[in-house]
């Protein structure tokens, strides 16, 4: 394409010469800077019509604002409907929560008023009208304040129950040697070695040399030691002044100091010390009082009965 420019106060003419591509590029970079040019003065007519107040322009303004508003509206208020929702199914689990605690309030020792909320908390959130983003906030904090008061309160009743736990595991009643009957038990009896009356101040359990024998319960090892009478000997204190011996041991398998469990393996039955034949010689003693074994055992045995069955 060319492009021929002339002018009276010229000599002589010019020729342009323009290929296809330059000429597309040179209008549409020309459309472009129309465009920019456009868009500038839009821009500015409608910012000078807001500012200055020209009633067609604020008008449209006012509308286009009012629009984004409405819909900004819109969103929080299904937002807010829906955490409101959300809100009333937590209280209602909280309330579950505090009856929870009520019940076990009981097993553990403790009051069950003591665990219970102030009168007028709790309920479902249920209003017949929208909630503000102020009350939500409330709702909301008071939803916090209840939820940890229930988890100190079941943070205490759980350290009760662990803390009964531990003093049952701590009460000798699991029997010593399983599945073996009692030979001589507690009280006055002849003594084998004098002929005369004598306590015999625990129960004897018949058994070859060699038997297991468990710990009745947790505890530690106190003693442990080659007696004249009780030949080998294991004494474990359970605490609350709860004290087992364990006699005429063939071997022991602890040692003083010991941390033992409930039902584990602390010696083996033999034939040492004052003794007639392979038998373990049980005993359990109160604040240095020896008392029935048998009582402790029974209990162990109860314990076991009323246990459900799976």
């Amino acid at each position: 394409m060319q492009l021929i420019i002339t002018d009276p106060r010229l000599t002589k003419s010019y020729v342009l010469q323009m290929s296809g591509a330059t000429l597309a590029l040179g209008l549409a970079g020309f459309f472009l800077a129309v465009t920019l040019v456009s868009a500038g003065i839009y821009h500015w007519i409608l910012l000078k019509g807001a500012r200055d107040g020209w009633p067609v322009i604020s008008s449209v303004m006012r509308l286009v604002v009012k629009d984004e508003f409405d819909q900004r509206d819109r969103f929080l208020r299904e937002n807010i409907e829906v955490m409101a929702k959300r809100m009333g199914e937590m209280q209602a689990k909280l309330l579950q929560m505090e009856s929870l605690a009520e019940r076990v309030s009981g097993l553990a020792g403790l009051d069950p008023a003591a665990v219970k909320g102030p009168a007028g908390q709790g309920g479902a959130l249920v209003l017949g009208r929208d909630l503000t983003m102020q009350e939500l906030q409330a709702t909301l904090e008071q939803i916090e304040q209840t939820t940890g008061r229930r988890n100190d309160i079941m943070t205490v009743i759980e350290s009760r129950l662990f803390e009964q736990k531990i003093k049952k595991m701590m009460i000798p009643t699991q029997s010593p040697v399983p599945a073996v009957g009692v030979g001589s038990g507690f009280g006055w009896r002849i003594d084998p070695f004098s002929g005369m009356s004598a306590l015999h101040d625990g129960l004897d359990f018949p058994a070859p040399v060699g038997t297991p024998i468990f710990s009745a319960a947790g505890g530690v090892v106190v003693g442990q030691e080659a007696h004249p009478q009780y030949g080998n000997l294991v004494e474990v204190d359970h605490g609350n002044d709860l004290l087992t011996r364990y006699a005429h041991l063939s071997r022991s398998l602890v040692k003083k100091g010991d941390i033992i469990k409930r039902g584990q393996k602390i010696a083996e039955v033999g034939n040492t010390g004052r003794s007639t034949g392979p038998h373990l010689h049980f005993e359990v003693l109160v604040r240095g009082v020896p008392q029935d074994p048998q009582k402790f055992l029974r209990m162990g045995t109860a314990t076991a009965l009323t246990k459900p069955q799976r």
